[in-house]
């Protein structure tokens, strides 16, 4: 299936889930019924301001960033997917297909291996993904085929990944990336071994405080908004909705106050994993959560349409997050 057919596909239908155990009654009832959360005229000029400043402040090579542009340019372009815009397609079809460009030579340059780190190979790896769903380009595949090598490639006997691209250490936050990176190229039809899938879930399982239902950035260390936000959103894209370890995270993300909420130094990350959680959860949780992180993110923006900067892809991050209502989100579109 094309990303494009995909993209027509989720603005009309949200995918059948699998079945949640009687632990979460309301995410069992919701789980095939999610609606459109208000989009609010505010927020569709605040994603609409969001992208103009994203095209305008697009380097000549077609990246975005400075000290991580591998990340930057790979969210970049997946901020504009998320409106409907494709590469080739005005208004910026021209941008975007500079974006991709940038990434195939990173991924040349690298022999397969993009960024810095293997956060930002990951997120490289998901662009290209997406990119190959829609166009079919043989570059695309052949890159991309390169880049899921890396990643099956470093993961490590426990099943996690750590930031360079070797078998040897690991923490969830990098791990999570990776999952949604193999999940997207899994669904373009890159080849990805079951048993990587389940070492993946292993490792997740084992950043999982069973007394409170939060996750860690590594086993045994205290759970956080974002480490919660992103174990639980893995597993639910590694196929284990009805696994009960879901259902106490959201609970978990639920219960924090409003200070663990508006975290300041990972208040953009933590949030591109939690509201895909709870939009993946259904109508109860999203209906409840998106209001409240659009008007978040709606006072946080900027006279000149960005959002505060901090490591480069803050822009990026919230226009994802707000752009959810208009169901064009590829990978998390299941």
């Amino acid at each position: 299936m094309t990303l494009k057919t995909r993209y027509r596909a989720a603005a009309y239908v949200m995918t059948a889930v699998m079945a949640i155990p009687p632990l979460l009654p309301a995410l069992a009832q919701d789980a095939g019924s999610v609606s459109v959360a208000e989009l609010t005229p505010q927020a569709e000029k605040a994603i609409k301001r969001g992208l103009e400043y994203l095209a305008n402040t697009q380097k000549e090579d077609g990246s975005w960033g400075t000290n991580f542009r591998v990340a930057g340019t790979a969210l970049g372009l997946m901020a504009f997917m998320v409106k409907g815009h494709f590469p080739d397609r005005p208004p910026y079809g021209d941008k975007l297909t500079k974006a991709v460009e940038f990434l195939l030579r990173s991924c040349e340059t690298g022999r397969g291996y993009m960024g810095a780190s293997m956060y930002e190979h990951a997120l490289g790896t998901l662009a290209l993904s997406e990119a190959w769903g829609m166009s079919r380009d043989a570059r695309l595949q052949k890159q991309l085929k390169e880049a899921v090598r890396i990643i099956l490639a470093s993961q490590n006997p426990a099943g996690g990944w750590r930031y360079a691209p070797q078998p040897t250490d690991a923490d969830l936050s990098v791990t999570v990336m990776q999952t949604v990176a193999l999940a997207s190229a899994r669904e373009a039809g890159i080849v990805v071994p079951d048993a990587t899938i389940k070492k993946a879930v292993e490792y997740v399982l084992s950043c999982n405080d069973k007394g409170t239902g939060g996750f860690s950035y590594t086993a045994g260390a205290a759970p956080s908004f974002a480490m919660t936000a992103a174990g639980t959103m893995s597993l639910m894209m590694l196929g284990q909705r009805d696994n009960p370890v879901v259902g106490k995270g959201l609970l978990w993300l639920r219960s924090q106050p409003e200070g663990a909420f508006e975290n300041a130094g990972f208040y953009y990350y933590q949030h591109y994993y939690a509201a895909q959680a709870m939009y993946q959860a259904g109508d109860t949780y999203y209906r409840q959560w998106y209001p409240r992180v659009r008007d978040s993110l709606l006072s946080k923006q900027t006279v000149d349409g960005s959002w505060p900067v901090q490591h480069g892809v803050e822009t990026q991050f919230a226009i994802l997050i707000l752009g959810i209502p208009y169901r064009f989100l590829p990978i998390y579109q299941r």
